[in-house]
């Protein structure tokens, strides 16, 4: 459960990154020239900056449904070098397929909304070639379930509410990008699914790591 939730529910990666991926950074040809060379230190954020908004969706995973969304990036107070932020995702979390259970003996049934929703600051460095950032929010996911992914008859289904709080810290340059995260789930965090089985959410910490090899090719590995 707590993979569905860290998956579904995370911060959306478009948006997540919308200061990170505009023109204020200098990219492969900072090897040419510094920063104020290229005019990165003229460029103005609250023109660079802006409201940005997008779709996505993902089949049935491990620990994910079939799910659909949309999600929006929306810069709240832009200054010289720095930005305050509201980042927000709404998915639609469909059925899983027949016989084939997401989170393990009981398939997910019908569709419900959940919400993710983050609140960040994000910063450069004095010559701009590093942006950080901290962020925090809170995830729902409310769940419908059907029968069991074993064949097994199952009998007084229940519908399931699941939330957590989630705070991050990342490090933005030209190469590498690091993304530290913690999910802490609150409310009741495990409930009965059916006459059978429960459903949990636990704690998660992670770290991601990724390194731009190429200017179209990117590498990263992430543990949590």
């Amino acid at each position: 459960m707590q993979r569905s939730l860290r998956l579904s529910l995370s911060l959306t990666g478009a948006a997540a990154l919308a200061l990170a991926n505009t023109p204020i950074q200098p990219v492969a040809a900072q090897e040419d020239g510094s920063a104020a060379d290229l005019g990165v230190m003229e460029i103005n954020l609250k023109d660079a900056v802006k409201f940005n908004w997008g779709f996505q969706g993902a089949l049935q995973g491990a620990g994910t449904p079939n799910q659909a969304g949309i999600g929006g990036f929306l810069p709240i107070a832009v200054g010289e070098n720095s930005v305050f932020f509201a980042d927000v995702l709404l998915n639609a979390n469909f059925s899983d397929y027949d016989g084939y259970s997401s989170i393990i003996n009981t398939e997910v049934a019908g569709t419900t909304i959940s919400t993710s929703t983050r609140l960040g600051y994000r910063w450069l460095n004095g010559d701009r070639s590093w942006m950080y950032g901290v962020n925090a929010g809170y995830d729902s996911r409310p769940m419908n379930t059907g029968n069991a992914d074993s064949g097994v008859t199952l009998y007084d289904k229940e519908s399931a509410f699941f939330q957590q709080i989630a705070a991050g810290l990342e490090a933005v340059s030209d190469t590498w990008n690091f993304n530290a995260y913690a999910l802490i789930p609150v409310g009741d965090t495990e409930q009965r699914l059916n006459s059978r089985y429960f459903g949990g959410a636990v704690d998660a910490y992670g770290l991601d790591v990724g390194y731009l090899i190429t200017p179209d090719l990117n590498a990263s590995v992430g543990y949590y």
